[in-house]
């Protein structure tokens, strides 16, 4: 499955520690991330991540992107709430996974439900709807 990593500032460490623990489950999948999210992931957990750019820079644009065209399975994107400022972008993937129905967490406590479930098979479903996966089925 493809999965989408995004952290706003304030929460990429929390997002290195979540794919810390979970680097088993998410090293078994293709992973996308806006360049600093990914980056500081990579350094510190040795996972494979495509880095689109920053998000200053269009980064998340891309992602959203990919999310439109269904080519993304999964979004985690730690969010921090005491920011107010949701940008058009966020609020354009958030649209986006709506509309595709594409899993989206942007919290730990979501994050966490969504990786365990795609280790136990529960998000196979979207093999189904992405027909860039639908190999493994076969």
């Amino acid at each position: 499955m493809n999965i989408a990593l995004m952290a706003h500032d304030h929460k990429k460490d929390l997002m290195v520690q979540f794919c810390t623990a979970y680097a088993g489950i998410l090293s078994q999948h293709d992973l996308f991330a806006t360049s600093t999210t990914g980056h500081v992931v990579s350094e510190s957990t040795g996972l494979n991540i495509h880095c689109f750019l920053s998000y200053a820079h269009g980064g998340s644009q891309q992602i959203g992107a990919r999310i439109a065209y269904n080519e993304i399975d999964m979004v985690l994107f730690f969010r921090d709430p005491n920011t107010d400022d949701m940008s058009e972008d966020v609020s354009y993937i958030t649209r986006m996974c709506d509309k595709n129905n594409i899993p989206f967490a942007t919290n730990i406590a979501t994050a966490e439900m969504l990786v365990l479930g795609l280790a136990r098979g529960d998000l196979d479903w979207r093999l189904v709807e992405n027909p860039r996966n639908r190999a493994v089925l076969l």
